[in-house]
């Protein structure tokens, strides 16, 4: 009898899938392979169900004769240990970053002589109606909180943009990439106090409340799924601190990151340019655990910024500091460092591993850019945060066109480097 593989990254089983599946029992013995939380997290949605309950509604159909996991998007490993007569797979994936997916499989077919067969995809009301019910049970509070504490736990790395709208939102949300035959995107967003000041025209000194940085969460949490961690600032004073948490855990937000600096909040940008108060280890550890017992669930983090690099106290005062912090009930340790190179930043990390294998560490590489995500994450780094890019790139393009406009006194001149609305409107989500 013949063989037939298909592959599927659902939590439901609806019209489509059965369709997939009855068409594929007509050419022989159906497998079906189950994409495993860590190979769907590089493409595609976050699981809302386990890996094993996924593999069992495969099973509930009847149709397949065995169901297996498939660790990776590629194909390659699945293919060339079954040797499948067919692959079957809607034909939803001839375009877009999908159709790398696609070529691979055809490559791999196509080395012992294999077939692909492409079922026309399933659209109707239904399949959307089930579709748009998974999106929003991965945007409920519950499941959207805790995604960051899995997240960190599955990835190597967990790659965060900079996000201060609900359209940076989506573009963190919806940018899938293909490199080097594979599929990749951003894991969670960062909320940054300098970019959401910034794109409201205030300077960065917590002039923004807390009531308006809210107000921004909402905007990004209402049209995205993935996890947010938020720039806290100072955290301001311990009572309104703990007041910010409990409205952070209740809302979804995944983390807040706090920085051990008080007083006037001063751009750590600036470094040792302006005064900048550091607050005492007592102090800043007190708010820390005010900030814990202040907490409903076990999901929600607190991290703790160090700005003893910043303001050149040096390696043995950041290192003190980290383990006190997390002493305290820090749920991980951001480091910070404004030089070019990353050197201190990865001598930080291999040391404060030395004495803490677990606790996670975040980094923020925009004045050591050059290190690669792969080599901090070999460094012991869980979590890193591309802070600003998205800020400081629309501002020059935003900038040039203003002036083209003046200078021209039409918009001829600047079209061809816009993009049409049509595209921009594409990432918005029609209910």
């Amino acid at each position: 009898m013949k063989k037939v593989y298909t592959c599927f990254c659902t939590d439901v089983i609806h019209e489509g899938h059965l369709n997939i599946l009855h068409e594929a029992c007509k050419y022989g013995e159906v497998t079906v392979g189950v994409l495993t939380d860590a190979a769907m997290v590089r493409f595609n949605r976050f699981p809302t169900i386990s890996l094993e309950e996924r593999m069992a509604l495969v099973r509930e159909t009847g149709l397949a004769k065995q169901v297996i996991v498939q660790n990776e998007i590629m194909y390659d490993s699945i293919l060339q240990d079954l040797k499948p007569d067919y692959v079957i797979h809607g034909d939803n994936w001839q375009e877009g970053p999908e159709k790398a997916i696609r070529e691979n499989v055809l490559s791999n077919l196509e080395s012992y002589g294999g077939e692909l067969i492409e079922i026309p995809y399933t659209y109707n009301d239904m399949v959307k109606k089930i579709d748009d019910r998974m999106k929003e049970k991965l945007a409920m509070p519950e499941f959207r909180r805790k995604r960051l504490r899995q997240l960190i736990e599955m990835r190597p790395i967990v790659k965060t943009l900079e996000v201060h709208s609900g359209l940076t939102g989506l573009i963190a949300e919806k940018t899938v990439v293909e490199n080097n035959g594979e599929l990749d995107q951003f894991d969670a967003m960062w909320i940054s106090s300098l970019c959401d000041s910034t794109a409201k025209g205030k300077p960065d000194i917590e002039l923004v409340d807390m009531s308006s940085r809210i107000r921004t969460i909402d905007d990004v949490l209402d049209v995205t799924t993935k996890p947010i961690i938020l720039d806290g600032d100072t955290g301001g004073l311990v009572e309104h601190f703990v007041y910010n948490v409990r409205t952070l855990e209740r809302m979804g937000v995944s983390a807040v990151i706090i920085e051990d600096k008080t007083g006037l909040k001063k751009n750590s940008l600036f470094g040792t340019e302006v005064e900048q108060t550091q607050d005492s280890i007592e102090n800043f550890c007190e708010k820390i655990k005010a900030g814990k017992q202040a907490l409903r669930t076990d999901e929600f983090m607190i991290i703790a910024r160090i700005e003893s690099l910043i303001l050149e106290r040096g390696m043995e005062d950041a290192l003190e500091r980290a383990f006190a912090y997390v002493d305290a009930g820090a749920d991980g340790i951001m480091i910070h460092s404004r030089r070019k190179s990353p050197d201190e930043i990865v001598t930080f990390c291999k040391r404060f591993r030395e004495k803490n294998a677990d606790t996670p560490i975040v980094v923020v590489p925009t004045s050591f850019n050059s290190i690669t995500e792969e080599e901090l994450a070999e460094a012991g780094v869980n979590i890193v945060i591309y802070a600003n890019q998205l800020t400081r790139s629309a501002f020059p393009a935003m900038q040039e066109t203003a002036v083209e406009i003046l200078k021209h006194h039409r918009a001829l001149e600047v079209d061809s480097r816009l993009m049409p609305f049509k595209d921009i409107i594409r990432l918005i989500d029609e209910i």
